[in-house]
């Protein structure tokens, strides 16, 4: 067997995948899967003991579906929350945000800006694919 099968027979027999792994498999830049994980309650990679994401084999196909939905369908994010949230029976809503005269200036975090950033990287490489 070559050294690519394998590899390839390796990822077969696992069930946990470290970001950098799932964005490989999937094509899909590590930053979108963060920004996806803030739009879709249903991806939800467990953490390890070090704070890393773990993506089991569910999350991965997830992963794929989400993709296919935006990229292939031309799903909006909302859209394609809603059509995952009925095919799995869930309520997928997220509330809307409290109206900015209500979010005191001092009170965004770093992560929340960091959040922000990555979300806009997102954003921006869906226009740019487009």
């Amino acid at each position: 067997m070559s050294g690519n099968g394998q590899q390839a027979s390796a990822v077969l027999e696992r069930n946990l995948f470290r970001i950098g792994e799932v964005s490989r498999l999937t094509a899909t830049k590590p930053f979108v899967l963060r920004y996806w994980e803030t739009e879709f309650p249903m991806l939800q990679p467990v953490k390890s003991p070090k704070g890393h994401r773990l993506y089991r084999r569910q999350d991965i196909e997830t992963v794929l579906e989400i993709k296919r939905l935006l990229y292939d369908e031309g799903f909006t994010i909302a859209g394609a929350r809603r059509h995952l949230g009925e095919r799995q029976g869930t309520s997928s809503e997220i509330p809307d945000p409290p109206p900015a005269e209500e979010v005191a200036p001092q009170a965004i975090s770093r992560k929340v800006l960091r959040d922000l950033r990555d979300a806009l990287r997102a954003l921006l490489t869906l226009l740019e694919e487009r």
